[in-house]
C-alpha cells in the first residue's frame, strides 16, 4: 500500500510544515508586539509640561535608558525626590549630553512630561544646567 503523496511529498510533511510556519509568524508577531510596548510613552502625560529645580543626586547613563535623580525642597523644607527616565546614552550623545552632563550636586531646572500616576518624576524634556546651558533631552528646544 502507497502513501498518498502531493508532488512527491507525503501530505503529513506538508502539514507539518504549515504548522511549524504558522508559529514562526505568531512567534514573530507577539515579539514586535513586546517590542512596540516596551517603547510606549503610556506611563507619562505627554499632554503636559511640568517644571522642578532641585539637586541632583544622581545620572546613570545606562542603557536602554537614562535615568536622573533630583532632590526638590519643598515649601516646608521637606525634600522629594523625583526621577526622570531620558532617552538612551547613543541617542543622548549625539545631541550633546555625555555621562557627565549632569553631576550630583548640580542644581537643575528640569522640564518633563509627568507620570499619568501622579508620583514624583516622569520623562525629561529638558534640563537648564547651573551654567544657563539648555540641554535636550527630547523634543525641541523650550520657548520663551
Amino acid at each position: 500500500m502507497s502513501k498518498v503523496t502531493i508532488n512527491g511529498v507525503a501530505r503529513r510533511a506538508v502539514l507539518l510544515q504549515r504548522i511549524g510556519a504558522t508559529l514562526i509568524a505568531a512567534a514573530a508577531w507577539l515579539a514586535a508586539g513586546t517590542a512596540s510596548a516596551h517603547h510606549s510613552f503610556s506611563a507619562f502625560d505627554m499632554s503636559k509640561e511640568s517644571v522642578i529645580e532641585g539637586e541632583v543626586v544622581e545620572f546613570q547613563w545606562t542603557n536602554p535608558h537614562t535615568w536622573t535623580w533630583v532632590n526638590v525642597k519643598n515649601p516646608d523644607g521637606t525634600v522629594t525626590k523625583y526621577g526622570f527616565e531620558g532617552m538612551s546614552p547613543n541617542f543622548l550623545g549625539r545631541r550633546g549630553w555625555s555621562k557627565n552632563t549632569m553631576k550630583p550636586g548640580d542644581h537643575v531646572k528640569v522640564t518633563y512630561a509627568p507620570l499619568t500616576s501622579g508620583e514624583p518624576g516622569g520623562t525629561l524634556l529638558h534640563a537648564t544646567m547651573p551654567d544657563g546651558t539648555e540641554m535636550i533631552m527630547f523634543g525641541r528646544a523650550p520657548t520663551g
